[in-house]
């Protein structure tokens, strides 16, 4: 729960709670309010902001209600789409079914999705041969915010993949074949999320840390001094921290967020080390507090804008002095460090 609540917070997307299984005789939603509380979620029967429903998924107990705030709250955020265009929408799963072939669950964002529609999704296309609800019924068309099940692809596409639907089938062919040429080429570029490198040399504001340790007592310690560090110029944020191992969730977390991974005591197995390669996240772990402290803080001054600064390319001494009328007062000097250069500035240092 503490990791979906810290993803939800970094996705800067609203959280509604369902406190579940109230129907146990040892159930106590009140303690689990409590609980949740700690993690900045305050219900709103507190006077905080946060929409919490006590539900039961097995004796279906207030599903109604969770739903209705559900709606409420998207009503709230005056979150609307046109029906009367071209459907658009996000895939949210997909399989190679035996019997069907390629089947992708969609939802609709905007527009209206027909059947016999030509659609391109990430690197596949095909035209709609059928859509499914979740119930297993046939239909022709899905509005906004429908999940839909459609058949018709000529291959699964990603989940998170974008859907769009365009006009002739030559358009939708033309574009996934680009798309694929060009994945392929980006496959072999290595990704790079940020890393401590980049941060000194100046190519990012927001630091955002995901901190794991090995024990709680330096969980606390080390939150309290990289907390610390952050000032007007330089936003650190710590979106998730906590005691135990790097995991893969931490890895996601960090490739979504562009964070960095600092781990305390602890070092990350094999499967986290080759995914976080794969996704191009940095994980830094220490040994002794300081180190950790001293390479952040170091990163954070390279952030900050650069002071402008005298830099010495030469000394000399003044040995006579002549005034010209024509080029006014000039001083016969004699170099006695570095040298002196044309078109340079000059200080004078009297006594």
């Amino acid at each position: 729960t503490k990791e979906a609540i810290d993803h939800a917070k970094a996705a800067n997307v609203p959280i509604i709670v369902a406190v579940n299984k109230i129907e146990l005789p040892t159930a106590n939603p009140e303690k689990i309010r409590q609980e949740i509380s700690n993690y900045g979620l305050l219900p709103e029967e507190w006077g905080g902001d946060t929409i919490m429903v006590d539900i039961s998924a097995k004796q279906k107990l207030n599903i109604d209600s969770l739903l209705e705030l559900v709606q409420l709250k998207a009503e709230m955020m005056e979150l609307k789409a046109n029906p009367n265009k071209h459907a658009e929408g996000i895939v949210i799963e997909a399989k190679l079914d035996p019997r069907r072939g390629a089947v992708a669950t969609v939802l609709v964002q905007s527009g209206t999705l027909h059947v016999g529609d030509n659609l391109v999704v990430g690197t596949t296309f095909g035209k709609v041969r059928a859509m499914i609800d979740e119930y297993g019924k046939r239909f022709d068309t899905a509005i906004p915010s429908m999940p839909v099940e459609i058949l018709g692809l000529n291959e699964p596409p990603q989940a998170g993949d974008k859907f769009v639907v365009l006009e002739h089938e030559s358009q939708v062919r033309e574009i996934a074949n680009a798309r694929k040429e060009k994945a392929k080429a980006d496959a072999l570029r290595p990704k790079q999320h940020v890393s401590l490198l980049d941060l000194n040399a100046g190519k990012a504001k927001h630091l955002k840390i995901i901190l794991k340790t090995d024990v709680q007592g330096s969980l606390g310690a080390l939150c309290d001094a990289l907390e610390r560090m952050s000032n007007s110029e330089i936003n650190l944020e710590i979106i998730h921290k906590g005691a135990g191992s790097i995991t893969e969730s931490d890895v996601v977390l960090a490739a979504a967020s562009d964070a960095l991974i600092v781990g305390f005591n602890i070092r990350p197995d094999a499967a986290v080390e080759k995914l976080a390669e794969t996704e191009g996240v940095s994980i830094n772990v220490y040994r002794i507090i300081y180190d950790l402290i001293a390479d952040i803080k170091a990163a954070m001054e390279g952030l900050l804008d650069p002071d402008t600064q005298e830099k010495i390319t030469g000394k000399a001494v003044v040995k006579q002095v002549f005034k010209l009328s024509s080029a006014g007062t000039v001083a016969g000097c004699t170099v006695t460090e570095g040298k002196a250069q044309r078109n340079v500035k000059v200080r004078l240092l009297r006594d």
